[in-house]
């Protein structure tokens, strides 16, 4: 019985040893085989918004994407106002997944009674493993429709004059797990100024950021500082902090920012509160998407 007892341990010992050293092989086998693919960066942002701006990402191909935007007043002015719940803002759009890299899109914005269309293409994405590349480049182009009527009887409004043009680059990179952030060169180019001292022509230079806390929950933070000498035209930066929630199909974001407008000519430029006063707007985004 000692015998066959030391004979059994010695057994265990060294199919435990075998078994061990084969499962090592095994785990580096996988490992090499890993590296020697591509993969693609995924879900850089959650959202194909950061906030007010649109972030790198778009819809995948057939999906279509159902966004509701709301701005309200500002939160100064008190609880007469409800601290500015009694105003609010909104705008409705809608986007398309032509091909995975290729995402359209249209929205009806209250401020201004804008109507917008948007072309959005991945140029580029970021991927680890056997080569690797270290960001993502999205091209985005908007045109923007004014549909306010003309109050001035001395100017005539003609139907390219209610038109504004965006373009943008947006480059960035996930650094980990949590951590996601974006830059976004911008032109704007307004067929129509209000005076004309203003000029038609316009660059600002975006940064926003994602912070990933938990599995559903992250922070956002988005600015757009305008090249152009902002005091003469009166407004200010864009700045908006929020914070992200997404439960299911749905994505809701919640922030506090100073612009009321949710498209680039709007925020961009029309910013007329300014945030360090305290001429804080609270918001949300909710995203829906379909697969179509």
């Amino acid at each position: 019985m000692n015998n066959f007892r030391k004979f059994f341990a010695i057994t265990l010992v060294v199919l435990v040893s075998s078994t061990s050293h084969a499962q090592d092989d095994l785990l580096s086998l996988l490992e090499q085989e890993e590296g020697d693919k591509t993969h693609l960066t995924e879900a850089t942002f959650k959202a194909t918004r950061i906030i007010n701006g649109h972030s790198i990402e778009v819809r995948s191909a057939k999906v279509l994407q159902f966004i509701i935007s709301h701005r309200f007043g500002r939160v100064n002015t008190g609880g007469n106002e409800l601290w500015g719940l009694d105003e609010s803002t909104i705008r409705i759009g809608l986007e398309y997944g032509v091909t995975d890299r290729f995402d359209i899109g249209i929205g009806r914005s209250s401020f201004g009674k804008n109507f917008d269309g948007f072309l959005k293409y991945k140029l580029l994405a970021q991927k680890y493993g056997a080569n690797p590349f270290p960001f993502t480049l999205t091209a985005f182009t908007s045109t923007t429709v004014s549909g306010l009527e003309n109050n001035n009887p001395e100017r005539d409004l003609d139907f390219k004059h209610r038109v504004s043009y965006t373009g943008q680059l947006m480059i960035a990179r996930k650094f980990s797990d949590k951590l996601s952030l974006q830059f976004t060169p911008t032109y704007i180019h307004r067929n129509l100024v209000p005076t004309e001292e203003d000029t038609n022509d316009l660059l600002s230079l975006g940064f926003g950021g994602r912070l990933k806390l938990t599995q559903r929950f992250a922070i956002l933070g988005e600015y757009f500082y305008q090249v152009d000498d902002i005091e003469s035209l009166n407004t200010f930066n864009a700045l908006a902090l929020g914070v992200e929630i997404e439960t299911g199909g749905h994505v809701f974001q919640l922030s506090f920012t100073n612009s009321r407008a949710m498209i680039e000519t709007g925020f961009i430029n029309e910013t007329a509160d300014d945030f360090s006063a305290g001429d804080i707007r609270f918001g949300f985004n909710i995203s829906r998407v379909f697969q179509l």
